[in-house]
């Protein structure tokens, strides 16, 4: 793993669910495109990434995913100041505002009700080039320090790096023995201890623990299979995180923003 140069390893935002739990705002718009403080929460979560020079995307869609095609399209119009000219007789735009983001995004279809370890399987062509990269779900903000956790990945020599946060027992609870998981239970009734927080970093090998099947499920089977094999590491991140699982989280990150108080903004404004 000597690879240094951060616009060779990708992020890949995993954008194919339903969001059913959403379903006020997904049955206009896939989850990742719901709007916090005016922008989709995809959009924060490539800023985090892109505030530690991490630009390289691949999104895996699914439900409704031609409206994220539409969205990174139509990025220019959609985020800055738009001249529409009808005088001449054909329409022409006129983009005034140069967009900052240096983001190179690829879509990739990873089919409709394709389940997350089958969408991982399917990005693989387009991480050929990289020894590892980097994973995280689009529903999720952080403060996690993206570099402490490529670095920690390194260090333990695993296939998978799983951030570890505190929440409440509605998530995936972590087992922890030395900085390696020993154990991965999806949706545990336990109230204490580490959940999944997303933000992964996955060596290449990962691709050996996934088959061809449609309904292969990341959290529920490969990493619990990872943990077993000793394959899984644990950065511990105990800063904020938030997901947006509900209605009412969308809502409370909506009023973080409004008031300020959004501790996953890390970029400059």
């Amino acid at each position: 793993m000597e690879q240094t140069n951060k616009n060779d390893i990708p992020v890949v935002i995993l954008c194919g669910g339903r969001g059913t739990r959403l379903k006020e705002e997904t049955e206009v718009i896939p989850k990742p495109l719901v709007k916090i403080g005016g922008y989709p929460i995809l959009w924060h979560i490539m800023k985090i990434y892109s505030s530690y020079g991490y630009n390289r995307f691949i999104l895996p869609v699914g439900y409704k995913g031609e409206k994220i095609k539409e969205y990174f399209l139509n990025y220019a119009s959609l985020t800055g100041d738009l001249t529409v000219d009808f005088s001449g007789g054909e329409r022409q735009l006129i983009n005034h505002t140069n967009v900052p983001e240096k983001w190179k995004i690829t879509i990739v279809d990873t089919g409709l009700n394709t389940e997350t370890g089958a969408r991982i399987k399917r990005i693989k062509p387009y991480v050929k080039d990289s020894d590892f990269f980097l994973l995280t779900y689009g529903d999720g903000v952080s403060d996690a320090k993206i570099d402490s956790l490529v670095n920690f990945h390194k260090s333990q020599g695993k296939t998978v790096t799983v951030t570890g946060v505190r929440q409440p027992a509605r998530f995936g609870a972590i087992t922890i023995q030395n900085s390696i998981a020993v154990s991965f239970m999806e949706k545990s009734q336990v109230r204490d201890g580490y959940i999944n927080g997303g933000f992964f970093v996955l060596d290449r090998n990962i691709f050996g623990f996934l088959d061809e099947r449609e309904d292969i499920d990341f959290s529920k089977e490969i990493l619990p299979k990872l943990a077993q094999a000793g394959e899984l590491a644990v950065f511990r991140h105990d800063g904020y995180w938030q997901c947006m699982d509900t209605f009412r989280d969308m809502e409370f990150l909506n009023e973080e923003w409004i008031k300020g108080e959004a501790k996953w903004k890390i970029w400059e404004a």
